[in-house]
C-alpha cells in the first residue's frame, strides 16, 4: 500500500511540478500584467469573482485545469519545439543544415585542439593527422574559435563537449532545432550502441527496469517540461497583451513592458530546457544499459555474452515489434532463453 501511495505522489509530484506550477505563474503574470487592463469588457465582470476566496479559487481552479490540459497536449508542443509539427519543408531542411554545421563547427574545434595537444605531447603527428591538423588550421571560422579555445580552462572547454553531446551521433538523426536535437541524442542512444529501439520498447523497458531508475527519468523530464510550460505560458500571455492594447482603456505602458520581458525571455527558458536534458539524456542512458537484462529476462530471452550478438538480437526484437510478422523473425529462436522455448 506504501508502494502505491508513493508510486501516486511521485506522479502527481512531477505533473505539479512540470506543468502546474508554470501555468500558475503565467495565470498570476496574467492576472497582474493584461487583466486590469480589462476590466472594462463586461463579459469579465460577470466571470470576477466579488471576495478574495473566490479570487484565489478562481486563480487555483484555473492553474489546476489549464495545467492539466497543458500536460495532455505535451506531445504537439514537444514536437513542434522540435520541428516536427507545422514546420514546413523547407524550414526543416533548412534548420537541419544548419544544426550539421553547428554540430561540425564544434567537432572541428575539438578535433583542432586534440591534435594540437598531440602534437605538443609527441613533438610530431603522423601524416594523416598531421595533414588534418593543417586543414582545420585553414578554416577561418575554427581556427578563430581555436584561438579562444586556447585561452579557457579544461572546465570552460569541456562545455564545449557538452554542446556537441547534444546532437545525435549520426547525421541522418539530426533534428532543425536545439531542443529537437538535444532530445533525438539520447532517443538514438539505445540503437545506436545495442540496436535496442527504445522508441518501440519504451513501455517495456520501464516496466521492467528498478523502480528507482524509472524514477529519475521522470524527475529529470520534470525539469524540462517546466520551462517548456513557462515558455509556452509566456508566449499566450504575450499574444493576450498584445490583443489587449486593442481595448478601449489598456494600460499601454504596463502592456507594452509585459511583451518587451517575455519576449525578452523566451529564448532564457528555450535555452534552459535544452540545458535541462543533459539529466533527462543520463537518466535514459542508464535506464538502457541497465534495463536491457531485465528487459531480455521479461521477453524470455538470454542476453549473448558478446556486443555482436546482443546487437542482432535486439535488432530482430525491435524489427518484430515494429513491423508485420514474417517467416525470418524464427531465426530469435536461438537466443530465447531455456523454458521458453528455447534451447534446455
Amino acid at each position: 500500500m506504501g508502494d502505491i501511495a508513493k508510486g501516486a505522489l511521485g506522479g502527481a509530484w512531477t505533473l505539479l511540478v512540470g506543468w502546474i506550477l508554470p501555468t500558475a505563474l503565467n495565470l498570476a503574470l496574467f492576472f497582474l500584467t493584461v487583466a486590469p487592463s480589462l476590466q472594462g469588457l463586461a463579459p469579465l465582470n460577470r466571470l470576477r469573482p466579488a471576495t478574495g476566496g473566490g479570487t484565489a479559487l478562481l486563480f487555483l481552479t484555473g492553474s489546476l485545469l489549464l495545467g492539466l490540459v497543458a500536460n495532455a497536449g505535451q506531445n504537439p508542443l514537444y514536437r513542434l519545439l522540435e520541428g516536427y509539427l507545422l514546420w514546413p519543408a523547407v524550414a526543416y531542411e533548412a534548420g537541419c543544415r544548419r544544426s550539421r554545421r553547428a554540430k561540425a563547427a564544434l567537432a572541428d574545434r575539438l578535433s583542432l585542439l586534440r591534435l594540437e595537444r598531440r602534437e605538443r605531447e609527441a613533438g610530431e603527428l603522423p601524416p594523416e593527422d598531421a595533414e588534418r591538423l593543417t586543414r582545420l588550421r585553414e578554416q577561418p571560422h575554427t581556427e578563430r574559435a581555436a584561438r579562444r579555445d586556447r585561452r579557457r580552462t579544461a572546465a570552460q572547454r569541456a562545455l564545449v563537449h557538452e554542446r556537441l553531446a547534444r546532437y545525435p551521433i549520426a547525421d541522418d538523426q539530426i533534428a532543425p532545432t536545439r531542443l529537437g536535437n538535444a532530445i533525438r541524442r539520447f532517443e538514438e542512444y539505445g540503437h545506436d550502441r545495442y540496436r535496442l529501439d527504445t522508441q518501440v520498447l519504451w513501455n517495456e523497458l520501464t516496466g521492467c527496469v528498478p523502480d528507482q531508475v524509472r524514477r529519475q527519468v521522470e524527475i529529470a523530464r520534470t525539469s524540462v517540461d517546466f520551462f517548456v510550460a513557462l515558455l509556452y505560458g509566456h508566449a499566450v500571455v504575450c499574444f493576450l497583451a498584445v490583443l489587449t492594447l486593442a481595448t478601449a482603456h489598456p494600460d499601454t505602458s504596463m502592456l507594452w513592458s509585459t511583451v518587451v520581458v517575455l519576449v525578452l525571455l523566451v529564448p532564457v527558458w528555450y535555452r534552459s530546457a535544452v540545458t535541462s536534458t543533459d539529466e533527462w539524456a543520463a537518466a535514459v542512458r542508464a535506464m538502457v544499459n541497465i534495463g536491457r537484462k531485465p528487459l531480455a529476462d521479461a521477453l524470455g530471452l538470454k542476453l549473448p555474452d558478446q556486443l555482436a550478438k546482443e546487437r542482432e538480437m535486439w535488432t530482430m526484437v525491435s524489427r518484430l515489434s515494429r513491423i508485420p510478422y514474417h517467416e525470418r523473425a524464427s531465426a530469435l529462436d536461438r537466443y530465447r532463453a531455456a523454458g521458453e522455448g528455447g534451447p534446455t
